[in-house]
């Protein structure tokens, strides 16, 4: 499983890597991106974390407040066009999570939070430049993505199939220091062939429901990427109802 951050283009300051057992996950400007129920995700990587004894700090840094950069996860969700740019135009201009990536920060980024990390994205008809953490560009897509969403996570990850729904006018284009994070079963995503994207240890989805919820695998790979250990040597917690969730929505819409 690949852990290095450097796969995602950034340097990396070694200095900067975390060495005490408190988690801090940072939700990247709440007020302008938590259009669409994109907090779960925070409160399920705060409990699988506690469920595991690790202490957990949950940071909400608004719009108009600095990104901390000693974050070891940091969260950026989905949200309407002008929010989503004053976001990007902020998150430019601030750099604090391009600093905490260098550092070994791992990112998840949710529907506009995707296109957000990318290079550009368009916004009626204008280009918005992104934090460029991930190799991609967004446009418009010829009509809106709205839907349940399955695909087969790329193999490296060694994570089981991606679940989630999709509401989303936006299509994805990666560039070769990107990868696909899943292969489109069912849905749109990126372009009908793609779901999302990643490298190093920053990933980035359409995908809401919400994603951890859905994909509690997901969730505990992220939590290992920011505790520097492998995925295997997490504890196991009770997924019960989680994996009838996904049996469920699953069961709805894969062929029988």
């Amino acid at each position: 499983m690949p852990t290095d951050p450097a796969a995602s283009g950034l340097p990396i300051d070694p200095a900067a890597a975390r060495s005490d057992s408190h988690l801090r996950i940072v939700w990247v400007y709440p007020d302008l991106l938590s259009t669409y129920g994109d907090r779960g995700n925070l409160l399920i990587l705060a409990r699988r974390a506690q469920a595991r004894g690790i202490d957990v700090e949950t940071i909400p840094i608004a719009y108009d407040e600095p990104i901390p950069r000693s974050g070891d996860i940091y969260l950026v969700g989905g949200g309407e066009d002008r929010p989503q740019t004053l976001a990007a135009q902020r998150m430019r201009a601030d750099g604090g999570l391009r600093a905490a990536v260098s550092a070994g920060a791992a990112v998840l980024a949710v529907c506009a939070g995707i296109q957000l990390i990318g290079e550009y994205f368009h916004i009626d008809g204008n280009r918005i430049a992104g934090a460029e953490l991930l190799d991609l560009r967004s446009d418009r897509g010829e009509s809106r993505a709205v839907g349940e969403l399955v695909g087969e996570v790329d193999p490296r990850l060694g994570l089981p199939l991606l679940t989630g729904f999709e509401n989303h006018g936006g299509r994805c284009h990666l560039g070769p220091a990107a990868n696909p994070l899943a292969k489109v079963l069912v849905g749109t995503g990126n372009d009908g062939k793609t779901e999302g994207a990643w490298a190093g240890r920053v990933i980035g989805t359409y995908l809401h429901g919400p994603a951890l919820s859905r994909n509690p695998a997901l969730a505990d790979l992220v939590l290992s990427w920011a505790l520097d250990v492998p995925l295997m040597a997490l504890p196991p917690i009770d997924d019960s109802w989680p994996e009838k969730l996904r049996a469920e929505r699953l069961a709805a819409v894969m062929p029988r």
